[in-house]
C-alpha cells in the first residue's frame, strides 16, 4: 500500500506520515524506486499513533507507547504511568485555562461596552490595569 492509500485508511495526513517516518515511530518499507510501502504492521502503527494523539499524548509519549505495544513482555504499570503523567499534563492546563477565563470574564463584567474610549480590557492587555 502507498503513502496515499496508507493515509487514507489509517485517517492520518501523508504529511504526518512523512513526519513520522522521519522521526523513526513508522519504518515503511522502500522500493528501488524509493516508493513507500506501507504493511499491515504500519498501518496497525499508524492507527495506533493516531489514536494516541486523538488523545493528546505527545509525540515522545506516542514514542514509548508504541514501544510498549511491540512488546510482549510489557508491565501495564509502565503503560500507566505514561498515561498519568499525561493525564498530570492535562489538568494542569484545565487550571490554567480555569485561570484565564476567570480573568477574561472578569475584565469583560468590567468593560462597559459602550462608545467611551476607555476599557478594562485594553488596560490589562497594555499592563495598566488600576487594581481594585
Amino acid at each position: 500500500m502507498n503513502i496515499g492509500d496508507a493515509a487514507a485508511h489509517s485517517g492520518v495526513p501523508a504529511k504526518t506520515i512523512r513526519y513520522y517516518e522521519d522521526i523513526g515511530l513508522v519504518r515503511p518499507q522502500r522500493l528501488t524506486n524509493g516508493y513507500r510501502v506501507f504493511g499491515e504492521g504500519e498501518l496497525a502503527a499508524l492507527a495506533f499513533i493516531g489514536r494516541a494523539r486523538s488523545l493528546g499524548f505527545s509525540v515522545e509519549d506516542c514514542r514509548t507507547l508504541l514501544t510498549l505495544e511491540r512488546n510482549d513482555h510489557r508491565h501495564s504499570h509502565d503503560v500507566k504511568a505514561v498515561a498519568e503523567g499525561h493525564l498530570t499534563r492535562i489538568e494542569a492546563k484545565i487550571a490554567e485555562l480555569q485561570a484565564m477565563r476567570a480573568t477574561l470574564e472578569a475584565l469583560v463584567v468590567r468593560c462597559h461596552g459602550d462608545d467611551r474610549p476607555d476599557c478594562p480590557i485594553m488596560d490589562d492587555l497594555r499592563g495598566a490595569c488600576p487594581a481594585e
